[in-house]
């Protein structure tokens, strides 16, 4: 009988206890989104990434941001999908490194890279302020996944707007107005006054 009971309370236990591990688990994605993004940033501003690196680098962001918005859709993330995106951030996180120490530099002052450096910067803010927000409970992670969907999206403009190497005013001006769409977005999803802690 004593085994019985134990058993049930440790069932109930990881019951309870995998709810906090998904939420957690979803911040610490977002949060690592926030500084790869970070470090694409500060690769550009010192010359370490050009407009096209920095490009190749947001298109596979995007696919993290991607998978992590399939994994938030049902509410939780399984162990199985942590699993595929802390192997996705790993393999960004080398690409990131290698292309910061690589034989190919840019030219931190050029317009171009001044584009892509406000654009990533501006993609740097918004995934902390989603890490933030899965942090203090005011977002879900059903509302985390449709941000991150959105950040998928910013994220595959800029790609396809760097691919060439040059980011025009044109592409930076539809740039700024899919980011004051997400920024608004998660404004909204932080203050629906649902408490998700």
């Amino acid at each position: 009988m004593d085994f019985n009971k134990t058993a049930c309370v440790l069932a109930l236990s990881a019951l309870i206890a995998a709810p906090a591990y998904a939420q957690s688990s979803t911040a610490a994605d977002v949060q690592r989104d926030a500084n790869q993004e970070q470090r694409i940033d500060n690769g550009l501003q010192s010359g370490q990434l050009n407009t096209r690196e920095a490009g190749q680098l947001q298109h596979e962001e995007a696919h993290v941001d991607q998978m992590e918005q399939k994994a938030d859709h049902n509410g939780s993330v399984s162990a199985h999908e942590q699993s595929e995106i802390n192997a996705e951030q790993n393999k960004l996180s080398r690409n990131i490194n290698n292309a910061k120490h690589n034989s190919v530099t840019g030219n931190p002052d050029s317009k171009s890279s001044k584009r892509m450096q406000a654009d990533v910067q501006q993609d740097a803010s918004e995934q902390q302020r989603i890490a933030n927000g899965m942090q203090n409970g005011s977002l879900s992670n059903r509302e985390t996944g449709r941000l991150e969907r959105g950040q998928a999206h910013d994220d595959r403009a800029q790609s396809t707007a760097a691919a060439n190497g040059h980011v025009s005013a044109s592409e930076q001006q539809n740039q700024q107005q899919r980011d004051k769409h997400q920024s608004n977005q998660i404004h909204k999803d932080k203050h629906d006054n649902d408490y998700h802690g």
